[in-house]
């Protein structure tokens, strides 16, 4: 972690006590957040990440910052603060009142924090496990990314534990929802799929661009549910995140997938291209 955090508009050291127990969002998991990608200086996809967060806020009762262009400038504030140009930004927002251990006299309905670190390298490839049981497609709250992600934590922690390097959950149906911080897609021949939020996956802001903003010419990209047996069909896997971009699947559970074709180098190839061109309009705009 960066050693300057944004915590209610001010810049402070990331070690400076500035919440409290009393906080009750922060003992239990009621708040929501997002990961997002620096690039250049720029806050990629800053409206689809804010947009998320502000409907998952309003699924659980999160009081939430009306004015977010104040936020966009505050963290670029907190951007330069840290020389944290190309970097992983950490926002969240934790409600504050509600509950039997609130603390008295609280002012402020929430906190905004805010903090970088480095870009983590993911490797060439990832070796993905198995978890079933692990995400309820019907919940709620299944698709809101929310600050209770202990059992996200967990299950990583297990997987690496067994050598892996993530895993999939697989909702009550046995189908593959996505990862505990990544979203899954799979090729057969020029068709491109992802698991439906329906079933239980978070919608992830690189998984809309692909589904929404890159076009590539005789590749087609859509949901469609997934079963664990299709992966060892396809032609190539990949998962998808703000800081991972397009990263090839290995291995499933010991089973080998090492296929990098055509379909992944021309969407990878789109997809950086959209990143540069979104970068530029971003930085023409605050230069001009």
């Amino acid at each position: 972690m960066h050693p300057f955090m944004l915590h209610n508009g001010a810049i402070r050291g990331v070690e400076e006590k500035v919440c409290s127990p009393g906080q009750v969002g922060l003992l239990n998991g009621w708040g929501v957040f997002s990961t997002l990608r620096v690039k250049d200086g720029v806050l990629f996809e800053w409206d689809r990440h804010v947009a998320r967060m502000r409907k998952d806020a309003a699924l659980l009762s999160v009081p939430f910052p009306e004015d977010t262009e104040k936020v966009r400038t505050q963290l670029a504030t907190l951007i330069e603060a840290n020389g944290a140009y190309n970097a992983t930004l950490r926002l969240v927002v934790v409600r504050n009142k509600g509950g039997l251990f609130e603390t008295p006299h609280q002012t402020r309905d929430f906190d905004l924090i805010a903090f970088t670190r480095d870009l983590k390298n993911w490797g060439d490839s990832v070796r993905l496990c198995v978890t079933p049981q692990a995400r309820y497609s019907e919940m709620a709250f299944t698709t809101a990314k929310i600050l209770a992600w202990a059992m996200n934590l967990t299950w990583l922690e297990r997987a690496q534990q067994r050598g892996f390097d993530e895993t999939l959950l697989l909702n009550e149906k046995g189908q593959v929802t996505e990862c505990t911080s990544a979203n899954l897609f799979l090729v057969r021949g020029d068709r491109v799929w992802t698991p439906p939020v329906a079933s239980g996956c978070l919608p992830g802001v690189t998984r809309a661009v692909l589904l929404e903003e890159i076009r590539v010419p005789g590749i087609q990209i859509a949901e469609a549910e997934v079963q664990l047996d299709d992966l060892a069909r396809a032609d190539e896997v990949f998962i998808t995140s703000s800081t991972r971009d397009l990263l090839p699947v290995s291995e499933v559970e010991g089973v080998r997938l090492d296929r990098r074709g055509p379909v992944l180098e021309k969407l990878s190839a789109a997809f950086q291209a959209y990143v540069e061109a979104y970068v530029s309009r971003a930085r023409a705009k605050v230069f001009h």
